[in-house]
């Protein structure tokens, strides 16, 4: 076995109800005037009032930037760090979805009075010099796993995202509550469990870092999310499906966090760039079509993972392989996502509802290349011709 290395956060607390602890659990880490980032969505359902009452039942002053965006911009990251720094933050918690949580790692860092770098200094890979302020993180959905890993990814000018890895960014705490989770439309419950299976697949078959200890996270995540995410779709309040599906998510980012994703993630990036499709369901429309690409070189890999699913069942590991991409195909089709980009429907400058171009296939191509952080962990090399064929799978 070759040697390797596992990063992940501090401390994981685990528990329905848990955020009526967060204010005891920010004094312990030794935090004061606290800033809460979070998502405007978050504020108009209040999802936000128990975790603020705990902060002000243990005494901390509060702060909130309540103005994280999906596919959080540069500038929005620039300001909330300006603002904090003017306000003497001296901890940070992102409550919400990935974008929150993104957010909340870099302000973390930027933040700290003796940071002395600017975001555009850090993007790439373990470019951070000098360390956060305390940082704990709380999910909304389960689907990015972003509360235990080391990546920001922030949409830089127009289209472009770019990420900042480093475990200077794992929070000290990460907190699972489950009954945070309860309201979660069905499909945003779908394309945020598909995200998570995203992970714990690429993490399983990346060609960098892929190790024993993510492998068992990944297979154990991916089971979790097997089971449960038609539950959670369908019964959304069944708060133990949903209890598993938060666990599975946070598996598969501990996962990824020490063995990166790959193709489906780099292939999904243009199409949140260009056209502010969510994460998750980004990763949705281009997983099979990917699948099915890397499928000659990943056979085993796949097989193995199937196996996991179906511990009793035969067949040979070209068979099992293909029996994943199915299972994975009627995820889809059954929790009710689009099944291909030219189902989908998105605004263009003037405000007007079409479909994605044909002709903006080459130009989605073009951009997915850029994400050679990503593409080098893929178990078959993909050149730009082939990021094209993918999308033109993809599109019908």
């Amino acid at each position: 076995m070759q040697g390797f290395s596992f990063d992940t956060v501090r401390k994981i607390v685990c528990a329905a109800g848990s955020r009526h602890t967060l204010g005891a659990i920010c004094l312990e880490l030794g935090m004061k005037h606290v800033l809460f980032v979070t998502d405007p969505g978050i504020i108009k359902f209040n999802l936000h009032l128990d975790a603020l009452k705990s902060l002000e039942q243990s005494g901390l002053k509060i702060t909130i930037c309540a103005d994280v965006q999906a596919d959080p911009p540069e500038h929005i990251v620039v300001h909330a760090t300006e603002s904090a720094k003017k306000q003497g933050i001296d901890g940070v918690i992102g409550y919400g979805g990935g974008s929150s949580m993104d957010v909340a790692k870099l302000i973390a860092l930027l933040a700290n009075p003796a940071q002395s770098q600017n975001i555009s200094d850090i993007y790439g890979v373990n470019n951070i010099n000098g360390q956060r302020l305390p940082l704990i993180q709380i999910p909304t959905t389960a689907g990015t796993g972003s509360e235990v890993t080391a990546v920001a990814i922030v949409t830089t000018g127009e289209t472009t995202k770019m990420g900042v890895v480093s475990p200077t960014l794992f929070a000290d705490i990460a907190i699972l509550d489950a009954e945070l989770t309860l309201d979660l439309p069905a499909a945003v419950t779908a394309a945020t469990g598909i995200d998570a299976m995203v992970h714990a697949i690429e993490a399983f078959t990346s060609q960098h870092k892929k190790n024993p200890y993510s492998d068992m996270l990944a297979r154990e995540a991916l089971k979790l999310l097997d089971q449960h995410l038609q539950t959670a779709v369908h019964h959304g309040h069944d708060i133990n499906a949903r209890e598993k599906m938060l666990l599975g998510a946070m598996m598969a980012g501990q996962a990824f966090a020490n063995s990166p994703v790959a193709a489906v993630h780099a292939l999904a990036y243009p199409l949140g760039g260009h056209y502010h499709i969510p994460h998750g369901l980004s990763n949705a429309l281009v997983l099979i079509p990917v699948l099915r690409f890397n499928l000659l070189h990943a056979t085993d890999l796949y097989a193995e993972l199937y196996r996991t699913l179906e511990p009793a069942v035969t067949g040979n590991s070209d068979e099992l392989a293909e029996k994943l991409i199915q299972r994975l195909e009627q995820h889809i089709k059954h929790s009710g996502l689009p099944k291909n980009l030219s189902e989908m429907r998105i605004k263009d400058a003037q405000g007007d509802i079409h479909t994605i171009p044909l002709e903006h296939l080459p130009i989605l191509a073009a951009d997915a290349m850029k994400q050679t952080r990503l593409l080098i962990n893929n178990p078959r090399p993909l050149v730009e011709a082939d990021a094209l064929a993918i999308y033109q799978a993809a599109y019908s």
